[in-house]
């Protein structure tokens, strides 16, 4: 999530930390590079089309419209490409591509960027939207962005954007990937009325793309402030947890097993499976780095 969040209290971050997973570890990814061309990451989205890194750089205030936001464009072993490959952006978060357009969630509006030049193309408010976070496609091309603070996801279709699905079932919903006809998404927590922090934790949900219903996935217990969200294969997945500064393993029974313990900030990572490469920006520690899973 992002920088702003520093008003966390110590006693919530340390519950954090001791969570349901705590002490639960495999054997230690190995770090492959570590880049610090960055300036308060929030994203770093894996092109495999491409062969390239996007990463979204500016959220030293997750809502504020100010206008330093952008993106630049890595290579896989972590050198800069285009250090502001797109601009115009303000607190720039998840990435998607659908049909030769990058799709970036940016406050309140879907920023759509031309993959060849990195070209703004558009941006579509999201109304009502009250912060925009994590993006994903489906088979059809039509593009799903979460609104954590709005307990909403919204959708872009046929050139237009709407509420798609609203409530508070899902508390905070934050990464999302499409599976088949699913919507996969993880969650920050409900709000306690004190900034960021949260009376109870996030968890993961299922989401019918047909019928948009909800069901919650292995245990469906909560375990974490949940930012970062990409597949395993067979109902497993890899999860962030922003202020415990961990990388989790969610397996399909519910399991919940630490993979690797970094530092509070740990943001919305990319993943290459060809390569178990994970990619991760910290966005309080301005860092962009890569680990080898075993």
């Amino acid at each position: 999530m992002r920088r702003t969040l520093l008003a966390v209290s110590v006693g919530l971050l340390a519950c954090a930390i001791s969570g349901p997973y705590a002490g639960v570890q495999a054997a230690t990814p190995a770090k492959v590079w570590e880049s610090t061309k960055a300036y308060g990451p929030e994203c770093v989205y894996h092109d495999a089309n491409a062969g390239v890194l996007y990463v979204t750089n500016g959220n030293n205030d997750a809502t504020k419209k100010d206008g330093d936001g952008y993106v630049s464009k890595h290579a896989l072993d972590g050198t800069v490409i285009t250090e502001k490959w797109a601009t115009g952006l303000s607190a720039p978060k998840g990435m998607a591509v659908s049909n030769g357009h990058l799709f970036v969630a940016d406050v309140d509006e879907l920023v759509e960027i031309d993959l060849k030049d990195g070209r703004v193309i558009a941006k579509h408010k999201a109304p009502g939207a009250k912060l925009i976070n994590d993006v994903a496609v489906d088979s059809s091309g039509a593009v799903y962005t979460s609104d954590t603070i709005g307990n909403a996801i919204f959708r872009y279709a046929d050139g237009k954007i709407e509420s798609w699905l609203a409530g508070d079932t899902m508390a905070g919903p934050n990464g999302l990937i499409v599976e088949g006809d699913n919507l996969i998404v993880n969650t920050w927590g409900v709000l306690s009325g004190d900034g960021w922090a949260t009376s109870t934790p996030g968890q993961l949900y299922s989401v019918s793309l047909t019928d948009k219903s909800i069901k919650p996935l292995g245990k469906g217990k909560p375990f974490g402030n949940l930012d970062a969200l990409q597949p395993l294969g067979s109902g497993s997945y890899l999860v962030g947890d922003f202020w415990a500064g961990k990388v989790l393993k969610f397996a399909a029974d519910g399991t919940v097993s630490e993979v690797l313990s970094l530092t509070q900030g740990t943001a919305d990572f990319g993943y290459n499976p060809a390569t178990k490469t994970i990619f991760v920006p910290n966005m309080m520690a301005n860092t962009i780095t890569a680990y080898k899973l075993p």
